[in-house]
């Protein structure tokens, strides 16, 4: 921003310096009452085998992805990611634009804008980082789409990836970043390289609620491309009333992640300060882990009482954890229940399993732990088997809800949990 300053002839010196401090000042302090929050994210994770990209597909690749955001904005910035890379990764250009469709790579040739990094068109990004593109000015809606673009000429090291997007990307060979399609281009329901999309927000209060937790925050479950997850829900709820209308939300879910040991992705404290600290404006952080921790205790067979009450204890100790972490950089903590998963072929729980679930569960539900609480369990539980998801919210895995379950625990979130 350019600062033109005149004053009239009759001003000395000395009160010229005064005028030029006050101005400077009244300048700042309207660029502070802007503030950056977090409209959409990603965890970030090594792939599987399964879900990485063939090495050869990275070769002189053109990479397209399709986002939802939650907080709209005048001006946004964009995070590319090499988390997990063992050497640098170059992005010889990245680009954004508005997408024709999600189920397809089309995009809106004329709203197609290059990002830059430094004032450069190409960033190289060290490993195990992430970069964050310069603003631009790029008007976004609420609850709109936004087509990111990138260009690599080398395929990266190790990979950094989010599998589980529940929505799908497009590549194809060459430097098409500004093509209106992707010409022969193949996909895969997987994000890559692609942590985060930011926006400027004019209002004072404007903030941020970061969801951390596993696949069934990450959307196990739900329609591919359709953004239904429970945390689309709470997106469009916050949307919908004016109170809350300047409230983002980035889900910070993985599929099998767990509080206590690595899974598919690095454990919840392992993640804490990338995937909670370093997200934009946030206020509020809801942590909904722990159904991974609880049945992998006794996956591969049963195990003495006394194992489980240790276990129930270190769960909470991780959930205290967090909880001191957040609130050394003034962050309100909301605990989320965990939901029942009885019947689950995948953890076969049996009745010691249930009960280390309702131990854990009252620890949330008790107040002087979390600074407020969303009762998963109470939603979606079935009220005449309370250790089974109701079978209407079940995808029929009876661990993962469906559709109408994410629907039911979005709207069961309270939202005075996030008025000023």
């Amino acid at each position: 921003m350019k600062i033109t300053l005149r004053f009239p002839a009759w001003i000395g010196p000395v009160s010229t310096g005064i005028a030029l401090l006050l101005a400077l000042s009244a300048t700042y302090s309207n660029a502070q009452s802007a503030n950056w929050i977090a409209s959409w994210g990603a965890s970030q994770q090594i792939p599987e085998p399964e879900n990485a990209l063939p090495a050869d597909d990275w070769k002189d690749a053109t990479v397209r992805q399709i986002v939802h955001l939650s907080i709209g904005g005048a001006t946004l910035r964009v995070h590319v990611s090499n988390a997990f890379g063992t050497e640098a990764l170059h992005f010889t250009s990245v680009h954004i634009a508005k997408p024709v469709s999600p189920t397809s790579s089309a995009i809106d040739a004329a709203s197609d804008k290059a990002l830059t990094f430094s004032g450069k068109s190409d960033v190289l990004v060290p490993p195990g980082t992430d970069f964050i593109s310069d603003p631009v000015d790029y008007p976004v809606a609420p609850l709109s789409s936004l087509a990111i673009t990138y260009h690599l000429d080398e395929a990266p090291a190790h990979q950094t990836s989010h599998p589980g997007s529940r929505a799908t990307t497009y590549y194809t060979h060459g430097d098409w970043v500004a093509s209106a399609d992707l010409p022969e281009a193949k996909h895969i329901d997987h994000w890559y390289l692609l942590s985060g999309i930011d926006v400027l927000s004019q209002s004072k209060d404007a903030a941020a609620i970061v969801a951390l937790g596993d696949s069934i925050t990450d959307g196990h479950g739900t329609t591919t491309n359709g953004n239904d997850r429970w945390t689309d829900v709470l997106a469009a709820r916050l949307q919908a009333d004016k109170k809350t209308h300047d409230i983002g939300i980035t889900n910070q879910g993985i599929g099998g992640n767990h509080l206590l040991t690595d899974g598919l992705g690095p454990n919840a404290l392992a993640r804490f300060d990338r995937d909670v600290l370093a997200q934009a404006g946030v206020k509020w952080l809801i942590v909904f882990e722990g159904v991974n921790d609880l049945g992998g205790l006794t996956i591969k067979g049963p195990v003495p009482q006394a194992d489980h009450d240790a276990f129930v204890a270190r769960l909470i100790a991780a959930y205290q954890q967090i909880i001191v972490r957040a609130h050394t950089h003034g962050i309100r903590v909301i605990g989320a229940t965990i939901t029942p998963y009885t019947g689950s072929e995948y953890y076969h729980p049996d009745a010691t399993n249930e009960a280390d679930r309702q131990a854990v569960n009252t620890w949330i539900r008790s107040i002087g732990h979390f600074d407020a609480i969303i009762d998963f369990d109470l939603a979606i539980r079935d009220p005449q088997h309370p250790e089974k998801i109701l079978p209407a919210y079940d995808s029929g895995d009876h661990l993962h809800p469906g559709v109408e379950g994410y629907k039911t625990m979005g709207n069961a979130i309270p939202l005075a949990l996030f008025t000023k």
